[in-house]
């Protein structure tokens, strides 16, 4: 489950991000083999040519697939699939790689999420409210979050999820699956479209 934060902690942890993108090489994909994503081998190859985009928070993301439905908007519910990815070094016996931490694939469930806009009153981790707010429903887009705007207090391990250390850069590729109220309008008007066609 997401972890909600409501404060910004810590400084933006530049180098520790540089890493975390470093450690995307196609070499660190069969770490990825257990975990269901959105981007397979060809994806993650081309995802090298894509322009990274930093915020001014120091977020950075890169889109896999630019949405064309609409746009996202501070106060708007979303329904959204993510998986969480944080980087594991030689210490863990298994080599380095990425591992899931969170998966709403894995679960079989999206997830229902407000987007805030704003650090201090985002329902969730500051970096993954700030990536979803400029997305548009079908994008694809992989977050680089600096720890300071992940787990200001980690997370805990569990079965089958590794452990967060405080102020770890975390990895979220997240898609955004709809709005809810703005789909229903869209069908709608798409219906009345088709009323007054079949009239002509």
């Amino acid at each position: 489950m997401i972890t909600t934060a409501r404060s910004v902690v810590g400084l933006y942890q530049a180098a520790s991000v540089s890493s975390l993108i470093s450690s995307l090489s196609v070499s660190a994909l069969p770490a990825l083999a257990n975990t269901t994503a959105f981007c397979d081998d060809a994806c993650f190859k081309a995802l090298e040519s894509v322009p990274m985009v930093t915020t001014s928070s120091g977020l950075q993301y890169k889109d896999i697939v630019v949405g064309t439905g609409p746009e996202v908007v501070a106060g708007y519910q979303l329904v959204v699939d993510y998986v969480g990815l944080v980087k594991f070094g030689k210490e863990s016996g298994r080599g380095e790689g990425l591992a899931e931490f969170d998966s709403t694939l894995s679960r079989g469930m999206p997830a229902d999420i407000r987007v805030t806009g704003d650090p201090e009153t985002a329902n969730v981790i500051p970096g993954l409210d700030e990536g979803l707010s400029t997305m548009n429903v079908g994008g694809i887009r992989r977050l680089y979050v600096p720890g300071s705007l992940a787990f200001p207090k980690g997370l805990a391990a569990a079965p089958g999820r590794p452990r967060v250390q405080a102020n770890s850069s975390v990895i979220f590729d997240v898609k955004v699956l709809y709005i809810p109220g703005l789909e229903e309008e869209e069908e709608e008007e798409y219906d009345l479209a088709d009323l007054v066609f079949e009239e002509d």
